[in-house]
């Protein structure tokens, strides 16, 4: 896909990998729309030069008030990327159900109710991609994150039928599993973190190249490991 002149409408575009994928999206020619919750991250993606879009996705009020603020408008590349952690460790204290709420939709919920809203329009466009990102905690999650790991798990279900649905149609279906990469949700990990504009250069060129699936560094490593045994896989992943 040559996404010069594309209409890009990327979720959590104003920090992190979202933020890195915009710039690159754009300097190859793309009109990108960002959206994010933090007013001065987006303030500065509009002093870039990007449409910035106030919107929290973690209800389902936020979707649909982004939806209406988008109009008729047409949107070639949606790019879901927009999510959150949320502290869920019995080991460590008692979880916050309000906030396991929060993270289930924003993760989860929203990405659908996006697709399920924007997606007519997409398939009136010449051509078009759909792009969900997950995590390498999709093929096998950690102990210490299963309500993050289960909402990447599902969307990457939810993506893999989709695919299956729009297999044919102008409509690429795309997933991208980072590793851990260098962002503000994973600032207080200790380990080797990919930056984000790395992570985001792979995602962009797995649009370019009509792929279906991004693998980001370790991923590759961990899928590899899923597709000979899964059950080490969980195991390596549950003590990570």
């Amino acid at each position: 896909m040559d996404i010069a002149g594309k209409a890009v409408l990327l979720t959590g575009g104003s920090a992190g990998i979202g933020r890195e994928l915009a710039r690159q999206m754009k300097a190859k020619g793309a009109q990108v729309a960002v959206t994010g919750r933090n007013r001065d991250r987006l303030a500065e993606m509009r002093d870039e030069g990007f449409e910035a879009i106030e919107a929290d996705l973690s209800n389902a009020h936020g979707v649909d008030a982004l939806v209406a603020d988008l109009g008729d408008r047409n949107i070639d590349i949606l790019v879901n990327n927009a999510g959150q952690g949320v502290d869920h460790d019995f080991r460590q204290a008692q979880p916050d159900a309000d906030a396991t709420d929060a993270c289930i939709y924003a993760n989860l919920d929203a990405p659908i109710r996006l697709i399920t809203a924007l997606l007519p329009r997409m398939e009136d466009r010449p051509e078009a991609a759909l792009v969900n990102v997950t995590s390498g905690l999709a093929i096998a999650p950690r102990a210490g994150s299963p309500v993050y790991c289960a909402t990447k798990a599902g969307l990457r279900s939810y993506t893999m039928a989709l695919r299956a649905q729009l297999a044919g149609s102008n409509v690429h279906v795309i997933e991208a599993l980072p590793p851990v990469v260098e962002t503000q949700m994973t600032a207080d990990r200790n380990m080797k973190k990919m930056p984000a504009s790395e992570c985001a250069r792979h995602i962009l060129a797995t649009i370019e190249g009509n792929r279906p699936q991004a693998n980001v560094g370790m991923v590759k490593l961990l899928n590899l490991v899923h597709s000979i045994s899964p059950a080490l896989a969980r195991r390596i992943m549950m003590g990570f």
